[in-house]
């Protein structure tokens, strides 16, 4: 994608006076992010604008109180994508970012739009950039040199993993391999199953600590991880599709239409699949762990394997992720980058980080 995607730079701090910010999204992300605005770091960033999914205000007065979160949730003018997008063009700066902090695919197919017009995109959102390729190739299209599209938080929240794996792209160095475990909450599950208690009560307490969405299905599917690697490798040169990627899921095929409390009462029919899995990775000296992984010949994986104690995701902690670049300059030991990847908070400072980098 085009060099003016976001990157871990150093921020110019004379290049960011008075950027008008208008925020889709106040959930558990967009909220942190609002409490990042008021903090030094943001004091050059105007909110003009927020919405959650009912509705909106574009009030100044109403918009710096600190309860604006808690507020949007029970009232606030009816949604109008158009108000906001008016408030944004009224403000008097020519630095204009729309942040998109929701997983909404309908909000996320009007990325290439917003660049169109001249605003900077900042997001969390990868229903696009991790969906079909057709969808990805309108958005590096968009990204043209007065815009900049900041995507930073759309993998490894605050880990700067997609910048690193773009400036090797850039550099010439060819990637051999992606490789790592890109979920927290698969992270947290396999860092702390050891067999001697169910994988479902490791399951309840991992969606009690709020480490999977509250349908844990969408963590257990594979499918944000799918479209993790996704980005990852379309940012490292190779334009890959989804139907390129073999995916695991754990959700069995019975409970994959039931309602969403039904699935929790059976949570425990995942147990027996998972302890036969975890007792044949002990048995060959290994370790459980939810991978992916994509190879340069195009054979994209993502799924449960068994990894031996001396690989670097043998031994991550809490919720971490890890990303491992093997390239032509990083052969024999890859590049690995490690660190919480989950988490309003660091995923919030991700989207700061990238409006600060704006040119």
């Amino acid at each position: 994608m085009n060099a003016v995607l976001a990157e871990t730079l150093v921020p110019r701090t004379a290049a960011r006076r008075d950027v008008a910010v208008v925020l889709f999204g106040t959930g558990k992300v967009g909220g942190a992010f609002l409490q990042l605005l008021r903090t030094k770091a943001g004091e050059d960033l105007r909110l003009v604008g927020a919405a959650n999914s009912r509705h909106q205000q574009t009030q100044p007065a109403a918009l710096a109180e600190r309860r604006l979160r808690e507020r949007l949730n029970i009232a606030g003018d009816a949604r109008d994508d158009a108000a906001l997008l008016c408030a944004l063009d009224s403000h008097d700066t020519s630095r204009k970012v729309i942040v998109d902090a929701t997983a909404s695919t309908e909000l996320a197919a009007r990325h290439p739009e917003w660049l169109a017009r001249g605003c900077h995109v900042v997001t969390a959102n990868k229903a696009l950039a991790g969906g079909a390729l057709d969808g990805w190739r309108t958005l590096e299209a968009a990204c043209v040199q007065d815009v900049h599209y900041g995507d930073s938080a759309t993998v490894g929240a605050g880990l700067p993993a997609l910048a690193t794996l773009r400036r090797l792209h850039a550099c010439g160095d060819r990637v051999a391999r992606i490789e790592g475990v890109f979920s927290g909450s698969f992270s947290y599950l396999f860092n702390h199953y050891d067999g001697r208690q169910p994988f479902s009560t490791l399951l309840r307490e991992a969606c009690a600590l709020g480490y999977t969405e509250p349908d844990p299905r969408a963590d257990l599917s594979g499918e944000d991880v799918a479209r993790k690697l996704l980005i990852l490798a379309r940012a490292a040169g190779f334009p890959l599709q989804r139907s390129d990627i073999e995916v695991q899921t754990l959700v069995p095929e019975i409970l994959r239409d039931v309602s969403q409390t039904e699935f929790l009462d059976r949570l425990d029919e995942l147990d027996a699949p998972v302890a036969a899995r975890h007792a044949a990775a002990v048995s060959h000296g290994c370790v459980l762990r939810y991978l992916a992984r994509f190879d340069a010949d195009g054979r994209a994986q993502v799924g449960l394997a068994e990894v031996p104690h001396d690989h670097p995701a043998a031994h991550l902690q809490g919720a971490d992720n890890l990303f491992a670049f093997t390239t032509s300059r990083y052969q024999q030991r890859p590049l690995v980058i490690q660190g919480a990847g989950a988490g309003p908070e660091v995923t919030a400072q991700a989207l700061l980080g990238d409006m600060l980098a704006l040119r």
